[in-house]
């Protein structure tokens, strides 16, 4: 069996599963008819590009105007927002020792951007770490779970257990078993974000057509071959989606970690804002909290595009109507 191939018949897989399959080979205007289990036909009707090809790469500019247009809703989303804070919070509404303005809080991330870029850092680094960990981990077990009855009902429970343990209640304890430095918090954002990995990585493994399976074992391919061709290009979808909602969960896994102990990191400014009732500085480090999730998530998204820009949620051009 080829290596050509097996490619082929992994993204093939993969892509009939999200419903790209009949769009890629139908032609223009084409039907696809299969027939239901109670013997009735269903049709999906293919809408193709005229030419009958691929769609045409768009252009820069019409990749600058997509991506406007994607901004200008949470754009506008986030003024209304800003303008209502700005309105409560100059009208003291709420007087402003608990809410600040935004311009109180945009001075304070002026005037000590140092010392938040400095803790911005700490909590990144912690973050990334515990992040790629928790991805690598996940990935393991997952595969462990996916490929062995065994394995699966040994660590499918321990898995499950250790996701509703409560975190916070465990932090301590790891700040006594590690002490006070990095090490903890990293911990904690390995257990946090390690459940949707294991979760999104085993459905992914498990959703592979068993006929495709058997096809590549008949054609001689052996189980290394197979998952690198086959199932985990299939499993990538459910994988990267997984890994989304990890990533976000790694923040929040450094910031648990530094609030038990630590002398560094957003979650130690926090807690000395919090103490200080300095709301100012306290909505700043919100910010730049915000600010570390929706970056890394942007992140995995564009990974994700380069990974996977067969998937049925990365093509353009290309309309189903099911009737």
């Amino acid at each position: 069996m080829t290596e050509n191939s097996l490619d082929t018949a992994g993204r093939q897989a993969a892509a009939d599963q999200a419903g790209g399959a009949r769009a890629a080979a139908a032609g223009p205007g084409s039907v696809d008819a299969a027939g239901g289990l109670d013997g009735t036909v269903s049709s999906t009707v293919v809408k193709r590009q005229p030419g009958g090809g691929r769609p045409p790469r768009p252009t820069l500019g019409r990749r600058a105007v997509t991506f406007a247009d994607s901004l200008w809703r949470p754009a506008l989303v986030l003024a209304v927002f800003f303008a209502a804070w700005w309105f409560v919070a100059a009208r003291e509404y709420v007087p402003n020792y608990l809410v600040p303005t935004p311009g109180q809080v945009w001075e304070t991330m002026t005037t000590q951007w140092s010392e938040l870029a400095r803790h911005t850092v700490v909590t990144l680094y912690e973050t990334v770490l515990g992040f790629v960990l928790a991805a690598a981990l996940g990935l393991v077990t997952a595969v462990a779970i996916a490929y062995s009855r065994t394995l699966d009902k040994a660590l499918y429970p321990i898995v499950l257990f250790a996701q509703v343990i409560p975190k916070i209640a465990i932090a301590p304890l790891l700040v006594v078993w590690f002490g006070l430095g990095l090490t903890p918090k990293i911990i904690l954002a390995v257990l946090i974000a390690f459940f949707p990995v294991v979760i999104s990585g085993v459905a992914g493994l498990r959703s592979t057509d068993p006929e495709l399976l058997d096809l590549a074992a008949t054609m001689g391919a052996g189980p290394w071959r197979t998952f690198r061709k086959i199932r985990f290009p299939n499993a990538l979808p459910h994988l990267m989606a997984g890994l989304k909602v990890a990533v976000t969960l790694a923040v929040v896994g450094a910031v648990v970690g530094e609030f038990v102990g630590a002398s560094e990191g957003l979650g130690y400014v926090l807690l000395l804002a919090n103490g200080n009732l300095d709301s100012a500085l306290l909505f700043a480090d919100l910010i730049l909290m915000s600010a570390i999730g929706i970056v890394l998530f942007v992140l995995v998204e564009i990974a994700e595009a380069l990974l996977i820009p067969w998937h049925a949620s990365r093509r353009a051009g290309v309309s189903l109507t099911t009737s």
